[in-house]
């Protein structure tokens, strides 16, 4: 039954999901139609049946409000909802470790210029390759689409402020982030990591670009893997975009890309998600909402204080969870401790 019901969600446009299969499948019982060899006729007025949400300019705005953590935590907060990953969270964590398998979701590094990655990592090699002492010099510019990355808090603001209400003039162009930097997190971030493969669930190796992920999506999901995302967990949403790009090639990733759409906003607040992270950059470009570019970034960072990770590698992971028939392992990062960073490059691992 379950497997018929995987096969209707993926058959069924989006909008209908895994729930509708359910349905359908429970009217085709009790109209005694007989499953094995079926051919079920569905209406197109159905397909259609469910309509998107609208999110505008002002409905962002009202959820800056209404999905506020300023003052949960205290008035003089930085962690955001990292406060959600409570020492019980980790000693869980660790329980899910059965195989001793660690995946990394960092892709490598983009040395080349690229449609995608148009601030290549920078490595120059110091000294002589004959020598006997090697040692080299990286630069990089992360933030963007191209490179695995951890944003800071106060990557973000919005009319001069950023998350719990702090002032963007507490950011010094010498000192950097003097609030909300990357070093809050230099302990790291230890917990349960849930992998949410919508590719996979579409029945694609990966989505195209601009799709956008609903919250229907999610639990679409959430069903078909036997898991529910929970307070302090860190959500990674896979679209595929490391597989599209090994077979057609870079694009312009920041013009056109899939990833969440503004509606999953107060579902990620609802479910006391610790942290957010995709192959992409997380919002679905184009965004669908007039006026504002990055919402999912900007309900998320300033207005949820929760932590995001972009252009993630999720290819490895994938694979190891689907051959380990579960979705959910311990998940370890830790970014480089540098005061007053926006972010840090980094690679996390998923262990099983």
């Amino acid at each position: 039954m379950r497997t018929l019901r995987s096969a209707l969600s993926r058959i069924l446009s989006p909008t209908i999901g895994t729930r509708f299969a359910g349905v359908l499948i429970a009217g085709i019982l009790i109209a005694g139609i007989p499953i094995a060899g079926a051919v079920v006729s569905i209406p197109a007025s159905a397909l259609h049946a469910q309509e998107r949400p609208e999110v505008t300019r002002e409905t962002v705005e009202r959820w800056m409000v209404d999905l506020s953590n300023r003052g949960r935590w205290g008035a003089n907060d930085e962690l955001g909802t990292l406060n959600l990953i409570t020492p019980e969270h980790r000693v869980s964590a660790a329980g899910l470790v059965r195989e001793g398998l660690s995946v990394s979701l960092s892709h490598d590094y983009l040395k080349e210029r690229a449609e995608d990655a148009t601030s290549p990592f920078g490595h120059e090699l110091l000294g002589s390759p004959q020598g006997g002492f090697l040692s080299d010099r990286y630069t990089i510019a992360y933030h963007g689409y191209a490179h695995s990355h951890m944003d800071a808090l106060c990557h973000y603001s919005s009319d001069g402020l950023m998350y719990n209400g702090i002032s963007r003039e507490t950011v010094d162009l010498v000192q950097g982030c003097v609030r909300l930097g990357i070093t809050n997190v230099k302990q790291g971030i230890v917990t349960r990591g849930i992998l949410m493969d919508i590719a996979r669930l579409k029945g694609v190796e990966y989505l195209e670009p601009g799709t956008p992920i609903y919250v229907e999506d999610l639990e679409a999901w959430e069903e078909e893997a036997g898991i529910t995302v929970g307070p302090g967990d860190v959500v990674f949403v896979r679209g595929g975009r490391w597989a599209r790009r090994a077979q057609e090639g870079p694009w312009a990733t920041g013009r056109l890309a899939a990833g969440l759409h503004a509606s999953v906003a107060p579902w990620l607040r609802e479910r006391g998600v610790a942290m957010l992270g995709s192959d992409y950059t997380n919002d679905v470009y184009p965004s669908g909402v007039q006026g504002v570019v990055q919402p999912i970034h900007l309900l998320t960072l300033v207005t949820m204080g929760l932590w995001l990770f972009d252009n993630l590698d999720l290819e490895a992971v994938a694979e190891a969870a689907a051959e380990q028939g579960r979705w959910e392992f311990m998940f370890v990062a830790a970014p480089l401790a540098v005061p007053g960073g926006t972010g840090s490059p980094l690679n996390p691992l998923a262990i099983f």
